[in-house]
């Protein structure tokens, strides 16, 4: 077995895939309590299958580091953080204040664990990001990750911790430009909140519309600013199949692709989007939603894979399982092998679920124009933006290599993924701004310079947006905000080594 995890080939680029899997064995231990359908339990049985297919010898298995707090304050803020680590189901009842404060209490309930929870999915995430900007894989796999819902000062939807947006702030230290893609039922407003204002990320979600929780997404919330048409939202109604979905996915991804040109791809995978979903509406079967992991896959750009949404857990687990292996290129039998979680996927035990047979509320001229109107925006894109760049040295230091304790020494060799030669600072090129704060050294202007374009992203945005996710102002050349937001810059280390 080749110990670099590399994929089969597979479709029609046949180009093998390294791929670089990060799972904690208890991120299954969390719960959120009796009645909510958010269950970490589906992570752990999806590791289970992806274990008896035989999948994760393919791969490089890593345990995530935990993400610390300044990791976490690169996006959120400092108090909201505070707040994370430091509730406790056994406090709550003496911060109601605060609760109400931060969002925290129904969806988004205090359990056991809660801040472990959040540094864990969140550390893997940008351990993934860091894997992929140190061009030690081709795709990396967090299905922990994916929690799109969670803002700069507040948890929302069953997220706590933006793990989307700070793995693609890594991403941005050596890509010029990322894009951000979510097929979760959900809208993913968090994610484009974040990242409104400017034209290095472009979000693209499909979701549904209309009474429905977020209640953002509307096909004309298209940016603001430097933004402008770098937010494109594909609103869709109840019951979409397999073939109308993609009769949008793929013209509207493929002119993404051709007009944007991202240096590397994040694909939220939410799996509520399936047919039979608990809290979802949609049609999807598995073969349609993994898909899309196909399509964007077969653009051969470092590719960020995460979970997300998701509550018939034992169609989560197979979902993501099925998409593993379209990452690695690895076509996967429908009969299941017997595993320690067999007894959920029965009276079939088979990796695919029929969709059912509700009705497609989608007509073909809705879906058309919905098309239409997307493309036209994307035609006002002539090219991908045009910067200027500098090189520069990343802050982050790739995270140890901590496999799954099963089996390890058979699928990778450790002491192969931490030599000399690959710790070596890696060139990023970042756009260039011409502002000069006063009273600064030159080392800190150029930090500044650097860092200028990122920070003001979330300035801009969260100020448009409104909510309680803060408002900045400009002074000196730097970003103060306000509202208990922090003013720490984004680019510092993100070693979730230690």
């Amino acid at each position: 077995m080749d110990a670099g995890g590399n994929s089969l080939a597979s479709g029609t680029d046949g180009k093998k895939r390294k791929v670089s899997y990060f799972y904690d064995p208890e991120v299954g231990n969390y719960y959120y309590g009796q009645g909510h359908p958010m269950k970490p339990h589906r992570i752990r049985m999806t590791h289970a299958l992806l274990a008896h297919y035989g999948l994760l010898q393919h791969m490089h298995v890593l345990k995530p580091n935990p993400a610390r707090d300044k990791d976490l304050c690169r996006f959120h803020a400092d108090d909201y953080v505070s707040f994370l680590r430091s509730i406790t189901p056994e406090t709550q009842q003496d911060q109601l204040r605060q609760l109400k404060r931060f969002n925290v209490g129904e969806d988004c309930p205090v359990f056991d664990g809660l801040y472990s929870f959040c540094q864990t999915y969140a550390g893997g995430s940008v351990g993934g990001a860091v894997k992929l900007n140190h061009g030690h894989c081709d795709i990396a796999v967090n299905w922990a990750g994916g929690l799109h819902h969670a803002k700069k000062c507040e948890a929302s939807g069953f997220c706590y911790v933006n793990d989307i947006v700070l793995a693609i702030l890594e991403l941005l230290k050596v890509h010029e430009r990322v894009l951000y893609v979510d097929i979760d039922i959900h809208h993913g407003d968090g994610v484009e909140e974040a990242f409104y204002t400017t034209d290095r990320v472009m979000t693209v979600s499909f979701h549904k519309f209309g009474d429905y929780f977020p209640g953002t997404g509307d096909v004309r919330d298209i940016g603001f600013g430097s933004g402008k048409y770098y937010s494109l939202n594909v609103p869709l109604d109840d019951g979409i199949d397999d073939e109308s979905y993609q009769s949008l996915f793929k013209p509207i991804m493929g002119k993404v692709m051709e007009v944007f040109k991202p240096g590397a791809v994040v694909l939220q995978c939410g799996a509520d989007s399936l047919s039979g979903d608990r809290l979802g509406c949609f049609n999807l079967s598995i073969k349609g939603h993994a898909e899309c992991v196909k399509y964007m896959r077969s653009f051969n750009v470092p590719l960020l894979l995460l979970g997300g949404g998701g509550y018939t857990i034992r169609n989560v687990a197979r979902c993501w399982c099925y998409e593993t292996g379209v990452a690695l290129g690895i076509e996967l039998e429908d009969k299941m092998p017997q595993h320690e979680y067999y007894e959920y996927f029965g009276p079939d035990y088979t990796l695919h679920v029929a969709p059912s047979n509700m009705e497609n509320k989608n007509s073909r001229q809705i879906l058309e124009d919905i098309r239409s109107k997307l493309l036209e925006n994307l035609s006002k894109l002539q090219h991908a933006p045009s910067v200027q760049f500098q090189e520069r040295p990343p802050d982050t230091e790739l995270p140890e290599a901590d496999e799954d304790q099963e089996d390890a020494d058979s699928r990778w060799d450790a002491d192969s993924d931490t030599n000399d030669e690959e710790r070596k600072p890696i060139p990023s090129r970042v756009r260039r701004e011409h502002v000069e704060p006063e009273g600064k050294g030159t080392e800190d202007m150029k930090t500044e310079e650097r860092l200028r374009e990122v920070e003001s992203t979330f300035a801009e945005s969260t100020s448009l947006k409104g909510g309680n996710s803060g408002s900045a102002l400009i002074d000196g050349g730097q970003i103060k905000m306000e509202q208990g937001c922090s003013n720490k810059p984004f680019d510092q280390p993100t070693d979730i080594n230690s």
